[in-house]
C-alpha cells in the first residue's frame, strides 16, 4: 500500500452524529447531514471522529453508523472510520469491523485516558496497523487527548504499511516541516485544526478533516482549493471572513459550538449527548453573534470548480 495509491486529499469534514430528544441515535438525521455535505461537493468524511462524539457512543451504535454513511456516499467520495478506544485490542476490533463494512480507512486516535509514553504510543498505532490492512490515518491531538504523537513517533511508524496519512491538530504546523525532513513524503499530511488550515497547506498539508466545514461547506473547500492552488491573494479575504468561525474549533466545547453553528444554518441539530451539555447563555450567545456576523457579511466564493458529489 502506498500513498499514492489511496490518494486522499481535500476537506473531509468531521460529520456530526445527530441524535433524538432521548439522546438516542438519530441515523436517518446523521444521513441527511451526510447528504448535504455530498451536496456541497465535500473530497471526504470522518465518521465517529471527536466531532461525531466517538466517546459517546456504544460499538453498536458505530457500527451502525459507519454502515449508514456508507450506503449514503456511495463511493463517491472516501468515508473514514473514527477510532477512539482504550486499548489497543478494543481499536484493533473497531478497525476490522470498519473493514467488514467496507470504509476507505480509519482516523486512529492514541489509546483513550492512559498518558502514554512514546514507545507505547507507537506500540498502540502498529497494533492497530497490524489487526486489518484498512489504511490508517494517524491522529494527533495533545490538547484534547493528552498523548502528543511527536515527529519522532511518527517517522518510527513509518515501516507500517498500512500506516498513509498523519492528521495534526496540535497547531504546531512545524511538525509538518520535520515529517518531512525525517521521512519526505512516506505520510499524506492533514491539517487538523480549522484555524491554521492555510498555513498548514503552505507547509504541505494536502487534505483538512475540518470541523466548522459541516456548517460552511462550500466555504471550506474553496478556501482549501485556492491554498492548493496558491491562490493566496483570493484565498485571504475569504480566511479573514472565516476566522472568527475556525476559532471555535480549537476550543474545548468545540462540538457545542459547531452543531450550534450547522442549527443555525438549517444543516443539524445542536443536540450532543452528556457529558457534554448545551452551552451556557453567554457562551452561546457569543457563537450566535460571530454567526449573525459572518452570514451578514457572507462572501461570494471563488470558483475552484467545486462540483457536488
Amino acid at each position: 500500500m502506498t500513498t499514492t495509491s489511496v490518494g486522499w486529499n481535500g476537506v473531509f469534514p468531521a460529520v456530526t452524529t445527530q441524535f433524538r430528544e432521548d439522546f438516542s441515535l438519530d441515523l436517518e438525521a446523521t444521513q441527511g447531514v451526510v447528504k448535504g455535505l455530498l451536496g456541497d461537493g465535500v473530497s471526504g468524511l470522518i465518521v465517529a471522529g471527536t466531532v461525531g462524539e466517538n466517546c459517546s457512543l456504544s460499538k453498536s451504535e458505530k457500527i451502525s453508523l459507519l454502515e449508514a454513511a456508507v450506503d449514503v456516499a456511495g463511493g463517491k467520495v472516501p468515508v473514514l472510520a473514527g477510532i477512539a478506544e482504550y486499548t489497543t485490542a478494543l481499536a484493533g476490533d473497531m478497525a476490522r469491523e470498519a473493514r467488514r463494512i467496507g470504509v476507505d480507512g480509519a482516523m486512529v486516535m492514541p489509546a483513550l485516558v492512559y498518558s502514554s509514553k512514546p514507545h507505547e504510543i507507537k506500540a498502540h498505532f502498529e497494533g492497530v496497523a497490524r489487526a486489518s490492512d484498512l489504511p490508517l490515518m494517524v491522529y494527533n491531538n495533545p490538547p484534547i487527548y493528552g498523548n502528543d504523537v511527536a515527529p519522532e513517533i511518527l517517522a518510527a511508524l513509518a515501516p507500517c504499511d498500512t500506516i498513509v496519512a498523519f492528521k495534526d491538530a496540535s497547531g504546531d504546523t512545524r511538525r509538518f516541516i520535520d515529517t518531512r525532513n525525517m521521512v519526505g513524503d512516506r505520510f499524506i499530511l492533514f491539517c487538523g485544526l480549522d484555524d491554521v488550515v492555510v498555513e498548514s497547506v503552505m507547509l504541505g498539508a494536502v487534505g483538512w478533516v475540518s470541523g466548522l466545514s459541516n456548517a460552511f461547506p462550500r466555504e471550506g473547500e474553496t478556501l482549501f482549493r485556492l491554498a492548493r492552488a496558491g491562490r493566496f491573494a483570493e484565498a485571504m479575504p475569504l480566511y479573514d471572513w472565516f476566522m472568527p468561525l475556525l476559532h471555535l474549533d480549537a476550543r474545548s466545547d468545540l462540538v457545542q459550538c459547531i452543531k450550534l453553528c450547522e442549527q443555525l444554518v438549517g444543516r443539524g441539530s445542536e443536540r450532543t449527548r452528556p457529558p457534554r451539555l448545551p452551552l451556557l447563555p453567554a457562551e452561546r450567545a457569543e457563537v450566535e453573534a460571530i454567526m449573525k456576523k459572518a452570514l451578514a457579511n457572507r462572501p461570494t466564493l471563488a470558483d475552484v470548480g467545486l462540483k457536488a458529489a
